[in-house]
């Protein structure tokens, strides 16, 4: 069945539409982040479920930055060169989780391709202090490929969170046009390679609009189960800007639950498929 729409749509259906977040624990939360000057990807993208995560104790954080060495032509985050790495990030990212009283965290961060390590003794030294901090508080990183370098994936097997994620971002055929800089097969065997060293629960995500198939999605979701993925989030994909790829289909809700069926039926452990699911959606039930 093809998804690919033969107009590019202009208006947001109404399934896309989301009320403002609301209930104390929100609020708590909101008031502490605008107090101590707190850095969340909740706020700073202005996440749909803003509300929903934040009452019920999950928040997601961003490190190394917010200036990222790729260009993905989905991606709202600036490109260019980053500044230097700052080492005090992980005691200041474990306190601002004590502050707001986090009981699972998401962790992500920029490609740092201008670090020989890309990053990845940051992303360990990150769990670390975050361990020290914060025991009670379990734990999700939202990783990039790495460019696929062992040594720098054993950092984060090493600090061992609860969950790894790293998303695909969309089908094979589109990869190229979506994330110029990554590999469809790379980004499969870094996931299959993070389960192989011994990690818990591996996860990653895809977005949908962008001009796949359903038979593409559901090979896709095949090749994750393939890879021992245990967790797969799948969302709408949104527009940024007008200098990002455009909308080519607004996906519809009884698609999304056909994908959920079919990714349940293969045996992935937790399937999140809706409009507005992105990546950390309900991330605290995927420790389970």
């Amino acid at each position: 069945m093809e998804t690919v729409a033969e107009n590019i749509p202009t208006t947001k259906p109404k399934w896309l539409k989301v009320k403002l977040p609301i209930g104390q624990k929100y609020t708590e939360l909101r008031g502490l982040v605008d107090k101590y000057s707190l850095n969340t990807i909740c706020t700073s993208g202005s996440c749909p479920n803003m509300g929903e995560c934040w009452g019920e104790g999950t928040a997601t954080f961003m490190i190394l930055g917010n200036v990222c060495t790729r260009s993905c032509g989905f991606c709202g985050v600036k490109t260019g060169r980053p500044e230097t790495v700052d080492w005090d990030e992980p005691e200041k990212v474990a306190r601002s989780i004590k502050i707001m009283n986090i009981k699972h965290a998401v962790i992500t961060s920029v490609d740092r391709d201008d670090i020989k390590d890309g990053g990845s003794i940051i992303w360990m030294e990150t769990v670390r202090a975050i361990r020290r901090m914060n025991p009670q508080t379990t734990l999700e990183t939202l990783i990039p490929d790495f460019q696929g370098i062992e040594r720098n994936l054993d950092r984060i097997v090493e600090a061992n969170p609860e969950v790894v994620s790293h998303n695909m971002e969309t089908v094979r055929r589109l990869t190229r046009e979506v994330r110029i800089q990554a590999k469809y097969d790379r980004s499969l065997e870094v996931l299959r390679y993070l389960k192989e060293k011994g990690i818990n629960r591996t996860k990653s995500g895809i977005m949908l609009g962008l001009g796949e198939t359903e038979e593409e999605v559901f090979q896709t979701m095949t090749d994750l189960r393939n890879a021992n993925v245990d967790v797969v989030t799948i969302g709408q994909y949104l527009q940024p800007s007008k200098k990002h790829l455009p909308v080519k289909e607004f996906i519809t809700p009884e698609q999304f639950a056909r994908y959920e069926k079919f990714g349940l039926d293969l045996g992935f452990r937790h399937v999140e498929s809706g409009p507005l699911v992105r990546s950390s959606y309900k991330a605290q039930k995927h420790i389970l």
